[in-house]
């Protein structure tokens, strides 16, 4: 129920009467995965990166903003929203967000919790920077509900501690 009730909060974001399809298809084949915690999960990051997309706060996960590598990306930039690979990003690391293996270029890694809980990091990030914020509002508490019972689901621990990028 949480997923459902977080989904709904979100797409009220979008102005209304305008047509997203591939938001209505992520939903559906999210509503399919409910069932799958780290599926699940892993479809809601990205559905959320989809609707940050969509209201013209698309984040750049492939390719490093300082190098322009598409190699090693680990972190996020939190001012510029795009991929810090872990050489360009190892003075400032402690500021970066850390950029799950999952939203990589290479999509073989599984999602894991940890994995999982840095992706809802960085989507919070930058929905509520973007979205939420300047709209003097909060992400829905069926969020908190939704992620808490897939990490716990998954066996990890709450998804606002931080933990090292990926290596």
């Amino acid at each position: 129920v949480y997923g459902v009730q977080a989904m709904a909060a979100l797409l009220r974001f979008l102005p209304e009467r305008d047509p997203h399809p591939h938001l209505y298809e992520a939903l559906s084949v999210i509503l399919d995965h409910l069932h799958e915690p780290a599926d699940a999960g892993e479809l809601f990051v990205r559905f959320e990166l989809a609707v940050l997309n969509d209201l013209g706060f698309g984040l750049d996960l492939f390719e490093c903003v300082a190098t322009g590598s598409r190699e090693n990306l680990c972190y996020v930039s939190p001012k510029s929203g795009r991929a810090v690979s872990r050489e360009a990003g190892a003075p400032w690391a402690d500021k970066m967000l850390a950029l799950p293996a999952f939203l990589g270029d290479e999509r073989r890694h599984a999602a894991d919790a940890a994995a999982l809980a840095d992706g809802f990091r960085l989507t919070a990030f930058f929905l509520n920077r973007h979205v939420c914020e300047p709209r003097g509002l909060e992400l829905a508490s069926a969020r908190d509900g939704f992620i808490q019972a897939a990490l716990k689901a998954l066996g990890t621990p709450r998804h606002d501690q931080p933990r090292e990028a990926h290596a």
